[in-house]
């Protein structure tokens, strides 16, 4: 009676415990990439609610998604910033850090939202959001007043994963690339957020490898790295290993002690800290 017993409550375990593993395969496109969380495919605020001048955009990609986009101008600007934001929220939510690079750094700066956030279309994928900034890539390049312009990346969480991608893609028209607490790869980071399901890390099917992606970037592209120390998401050390496997000549990184995965662009000398970088290449003047 109890063996029968014991099988019975095993196999139920068993297929509890296939169900869930089953559900984090099938539906880890939701976790990956919340773009659904707090109303945020509702509402976009757009860069007028801080008296940002601005133009929306549209960009086509090459499998028929419309992104939605925000093209900021300054005339006197000698270099654009693309802002790869990390993967909750929608493009309003970074109009305080468009506001910062537009006003206190004189840049121009284009923002574009990935599939499936905010206005744009479809749902989000890592072979999606590449897609994506390869449109993104492909607008910069044609565009009579960007194409004039020095390029920056900068990227949060899987926003530097993208950089990361479109920099080893397109390093010809990259001067510099800041990263913050980013990633080495997803599955990396499954076993430092649930421990319980590292042995099951190889399903994961969304992997954004940029460990290996770093190494092809061009040696004469510019990096800047961020990391807080207390990151909740992301395994400190994935930014010092990143920091090792990037080839540039030019790289410098920065640590904040109280830094956790969503407050290091707080810390204390955050700012400064991109400004001096700016400067110091010439990317910005005073």
């Amino acid at each position: 009676m109890f063996g029968k017993f014991s099988r019975i409550l095993f196999g139920g375990l068993f297929t509890i415990s296939t169900l869930a593993v089953g559900s984090l395969y099938l539906f880890q496109n939701k976790l990956v990439y919340p773009s659904w969380a707090q109303g945020a495919r509702n509402h976009v605020d757009t860069p007028d609610t801080r008296g940002l001048p601005y133009k929306r955009i549209k960009l086509t990609t090459r499998d028929g998604m419309k992104l939605d986009a925000f093209d900021l101008r300054k005339e006197e600007s000698t270099t654009t910033v693309v802002i790869l934001c990390p993967n909750a929220g929608n493009i309003g939510y970074f109009i305080p850090i468009m506001e910062m690079f537009y006003r206190q750094f004189n840049m121009s700066v284009f923002i574009y939202s990935y599939r499936g956030y905010g206005k744009s279309d479809g749902s989000p994928s890592e072979i999606g959001l590449k897609i994506d900034a390869d449109s993104a890539m492909s607008y910069l390049a044609t565009d009579e007043f960007h194409r004039q312009r020095k390029l920056v990346l900068y990227g949060r969480s899987i926003g530097g994963a993208n950089a990361i991608y479109i920099a080893s893609r397109f390093g010809n028209m990259i001067d510099a690339v800041i990263l913050e607490n980013t990633f080495l790869s997803i599955t990396k980071v499954i076993p430092y957020i649930f421990p319980y399901l590292a042995k099951f890390a190889f399903l994961c099917h969304e992997v954004w490898n940029s460990e290996e992606e770093i190494t092809k970037i061009p040696s004469e592209i510019s990096f800047l790295f961020l990391r807080g120390l207390k990151d909740e998401i992301v395994p400190p050390p994935h930014m010092t290993e990143l920091y090792s496997l990037c080839p540039s000549k030019d790289k410098e990184m920065y640590e904040f002690p109280l830094g956790h995965h969503n407050d290091t662009i707080l810390q204390d000398g955050y700012w400064n800290i991109i400004g001096e970088y700016l400067m110091k290449r010439k990317l910005i003047s005073k």
